[in-house]
């Protein structure tokens, strides 16, 4: 596959740069991380009422742009680099994507259309592994009952909508899971934010006490959404590692720009070998990370597409681990290592390495580890379930 940027997705990329550099500086990164919520409510309007970035991926139908994965990846790029404080990735890479995917023509119409005016944020409680999935759909005449909790959801205490997968009682494996859509004022539902080492991305724990629901807010067919779950939070681990290889690509300049100013000896210490040698092998695991995050934008792409190539969309899952794998290694690697080269003021907080690093150990754990995704990819390999 021959990948170059369109016209239009380099200005999405340099619009995005060019604003994010003055929005989500490192002051207002950090006057973020002391906001309750972890993000500036006005940037927030700005980005989906003026910039209509939730409208990337979702269909002219619905009143968004109709643009397709890698251009919400470009995006995402961007926001990594400058470690955006927002609820855009969970709206954009995990929320729209179920939403597309699913088969609910009046769930889809009603929030694709209030996601794509920048009115509401959403996000999707992720379960790596079907046995994750422990809140209990109870099903009665006209809906069900769900009652159980969801850890770990991210920007779970922030979102408008959030689409939850329950199991129904006495199945197991990937039967009987069902993917359910609730507004944030659901009676019954509680939710609770939880202490991140990543103050830039908040994390929630979500607690439903007997929450009744119809039949409409169901995403597809009662107890068989695994499907649906499991690809799109493929799509998402791909937005997460777009993000990542714009975080390990700022962390990479950070240090460039440091090193060049850093004087030991009468010289700039970027003069010197080693620090040479230490450098190229950050920018190699970039490069690396860069290839993959692509390739799998535009397999994640053809899967969301409706008239797209299934065979290219089969190929979802190995495109998504390898992307994920290597981004978040690159990432850790860069930010660890910039942290190293700044010396000793790489530790202190008036600097941002440490910033970097603490998204960049974060975002590993999200979405699957580099071994998680690896053991997917052998099981693929040899013909296992995955």
């Amino acid at each position: 596959m021959e990948f170059a940027f369109t016209p239009e997705q380099l200005m999405i990329r340099d619009s995005a740069e060019r604003f994010l550099a003055q929005a989500s500086d490192s002051h207002a990164v950090r006057a973020a991380m002391g906001v309750a919520d972890g993000y500036d409510a006005e940037l927030c309007r700005r980005i989906g009422q003026e910039l209509y970035w939730p409208a990337l991926l979702v269909p002219e139908t619905w009143g968004g742009m109709g643009l397709g994965f890698v251009e919400l990846a470009v995006l995402m790029e961007q926001c990594g680099r400058f470690l955006l404080g927002s609820p855009l990735f969970a709206t954009t890479c995990l929320a729209t994507p179920a939403l597309l995917l699913a088969d609910n023509p009046a769930l889809q119409a009603h929030w694709l259309g209030a996601i794509a005016s920048g009115q509401a944020s959403a996000t999707l409680a992720c379960a790596l592994d079907p046995a994750q999935v422990q809140l209990e759909a109870v099903a009665h005449a006209g809906g069900y009952t769900l009652s159980g909790t969801h850890a770990q959801v991210i920007d779970g205490a922030q979102a408008d909508l959030l689409l939850v997968p329950a199991r129904i009682p006495g199945t197991s494996g990937e039967q009987g899971i069902s993917l359910f859509a609730l507004p944030a004022d659901t009676p019954g539902l509680l939710r609770s934010a939880l202490p991140t080492l990543d103050q830039t991305r908040r994390l929630a724990r979500l607690e439903l006490h007997q929450v009744h629901l119809g039949e409409a807010q169901l995403l597809c067919t009662a107890g068989q959404a695994w499907p649906l779950l499991r690809d799109a939070m493929r799509i998402g681990a791909i937005g997460l590692a777009a993000e990542q290889l714009g975080g390990a690509q700022q962390a990479l300049d950070l240090t460039l720009a440091y090193i060049d100013e850093r004087r030991q000896f009468g010289r700039a210490i970027a003069s010197f070998q080693a620090i040479k040698h230490r450098c190229a092998d950050m920018m190699l695991q970039v490069e690396c990370a860069r290839s993959a995050v692509w390739y799998a934008a535009c397999v994640a792409r053809e899967c969301l597409a409706e008239d797209g190539d299934r065979a290219v969309a089969g190929e979802l899952l190995a495109a998504a681990a390898t992307a994920k794998a290597h981004a978040s290694e690159a990432f850790f690697h860069c930010a660890a290592e910039s942290i190293q080269l700044h010396g000793g003021v790489g530790f202190t907080w008036e600097y941002d390495p440490h910033l970097y690093f603490k998204r960049a150990r974060a975002s590993e754990q999200l979405l699957g580890t580099p071994a998680w995704h690896r053991e997917r990819l052998a099981a693929q390999l040899f013909g296992e379930q995955a």
